[in-house]
C-alpha cells in the first residue's frame, strides 16, 4: 500500500478542512506526490535545521486524523522559513543530500525527482510566507 501526499499552503486553522478534503490540491495551492511519509518529511526537517531525527520526529504529531485514513501534519515554521529563504544553489545541495538519505534511497527515488520536490516545496513555502499561511502535509493511504 502506498501513500498519496498533498502539501498545501493554508491558513493555520484550516487543518480540519484539509483533513476532510478528498484532494487538498484541488482547493488550496500545493503539490501532490506519492510515497512521501512522515519519515521523509522529518528527514527534510533534519537536513534544513540540523535537528536530530528522533527529536524532530516528535514535532510531527498529526494535527488531524480522519475516519477515512487521512492524516494531516503541520510543517514546522523553521522548515518553511528555510525553504522560503534558501537560494537555488543551497536548495540544490539540500536535494542532493536528501536523495542520498536512506528514506529516499530505499524507495529508489530518482535524484531529479527529489530535486523537483525540493524546488516545488521552496516555491510553495515562498507563496505561503507571502500570504502569512503555513504548510500542511496531507497523507492518505492508496489502496493497491
Amino acid at each position: 500500500m502506498g501513500i498519496l501526499t498533498n502539501i498545501v499552503a493554508a491558513e493555520e486553522d484550516e487543518f480540519a478542512a484539509i483533513g476532510e478534503s478528498l484532494r487538498p490540491v484541488d482547493e488550496w495551492s500545493g503539490i501532490e506526490r506519492r510515497s512521501i511519509d512522515t519519515a521523509k518529511i522529518v528527514t527534510l526537517h533534519c537536513l534544513l535545521t540540523g535537528d536530530e531525527f528522533d527529536l524532530a520526529f516528535g514535532a510531527y504529531e498529526p494535527v488531524y486524523v480522519g475516519d477515512e485514513g487521512a492524516v494531516v501534519l503541520r510543517l514546522a515554521d523553521e522548515v518553511m522559513e528555510r525553504l522560503a529563504t534558501l537560494d537555488e544553489e543551497a536548495l540544490e545541495l539540500v536535494a542532493e543530500e536528501l536523495a542520498a538519505t536512506e528514506e529516499y534511497e530505499m524507495e529508489q527515488w530518482d535524484a531529479a525527482d527529489v530535486q523537483a520536490l525540493v524546488m516545488d516545496l521552496a516555491d510553495l513555502a515562498r507563496l505561503a510566507d507571502s500570504q502569512s499561511q503555513v504548510l500542511f502535509v496531507w497523507m492518505h493511504p492508496l489502496l493497491t
